[in-house]
């Protein structure tokens, strides 16, 4: 009798264990899973009514970073624009803190200007909605933060100021330097929205040999002072089980590693990485009108944004 009852015991015991292990898993899937609705929410008010966030179109791109304050204000995250002047003309970068209890930062960004007259659906609103959902999944997540962590809203990526001082990455990425912040990592989300299991994937020389053919896989770009960063994001996504993850390491001047606004941090030494479902060497639609969000997958995006907020949170 008296076995019988340890057993019992110990049996009651177990299940409690995993009713409360069950009670645990389902509320971090709660509050860290990403959630496709609110991601086309974004890219919506994003996109706006037909007017082009372009360098030609300041009261849009105003429009697009007022929206963003507020949104992020929503989810209890204070921000402040980074102003600075390009031909006598106001550009502001968005930039929004989220304290954790570590002073060391993490940087979380994407641009939100676009290509011409495009609708840049996947370059780079997408980008910008994974910021954003990643930000709103952290805030819930504010007392498992170590690190305090920066969104940044970039303006004046896209030609004709790509590669030039007056990128509002350069800008911001300057600030960092001079202000001698320190800081842990640096994610850059670039095209995060275009998915094809067909083979389309396109390589610059040399790369088709080593990565798949397929366009189904979220690509993790860094260089030697970054490597550790894109295997921890990998490692993040090969742990979910969900999208596969490629990392790409290599120094800043081999052709196209210099493609995103991460290149900005890297010359000031800063530990950056871009993630990005590659853009161009996959979807015929960047930089056209067909840059839609219909064409736009949703889906992994958001399983882009889990592995995002774990990288993070571990």
């Amino acid at each position: 009798m008296k076995k019988y009852k340890i057993r019992q015991l110990a049996g009651q015991s177990f299940f409690s264990f995993m009713a409360v292990m069950a009670a645990l898993s389902a509320h971090a899937a709660a509050i860290k899973s990403a959630e496709p609705q609110n991601l086309t929410v974004y890219m919506e008010q994003l996109l706006g009514d037909g007017d082009y966030r372009n360098f030609k179109d300041v009261r849009e791109l105003n429009r697009v970073s007022s929206w963003i304050r507020e949104q992020m204000r929503l989810f209890g995250i204070p921000c402040q624009y980074q102003t600075y002047k390009v031909n006598d003309e106001a550009y502001r970068n968005v930039v929004c803190t989220l304290k954790g209890n570590s002073a060391e930062k993490i940087i979380v960004g994407a641009h939100y200007d676009v290509f011409e007259d495009k609708p840049g659906a996947d370059d780079n609103a997408s980008g910008v909605a994974g910021v954003i959902e990643t930000a709103r999944i952290l805030s819930a997540e504010k007392s498992s933060l170590k690190n305090t962590v920066d969104f940044v809203f970039y303006t004046l990526n896209e030609a004709p100021f790509s590669g030039t001082e007056d990128m509002g990455s350069y800008v911001h990425a300057k600030s960092i330097e001079k202000q001698n912040q320190a800081v842990k990592s640096i994610y850059i989300l670039e095209n995060i929205g275009y998915f094809d299991p067909n083979l389309v994937q396109e390589y610059p020389i040399g790369l088709k040999w080593i990565y798949p053919d397929h366009g189904n896989y979220i690509a993790a770009v860094g260089n030697l002072q970054s490597r550790e960063i894109t295997a921890g994001f990998c490692g993040a996504m090969k742990n979910l089980n969900q999208l596969q993850c490629e990392r790409l390491i290599a120094p800043s001047f081999v052709q196209a590693m210099d493609f995103s606004d991460h290149n900005n941090y890297w010359a000031f030494d800063l530990p950056a990485i871009v993630i990005t479902d590659t853009g161009v060497y996959r979807n015929k639609n960047y930089h056209t009108d067909k840059d839609t969000i219909d064409n736009v997958d949703v889906g992994k995006m958001g399983q882009v944004v889990n592995g995002l907020v774990q990288t993070i949170l571990k």
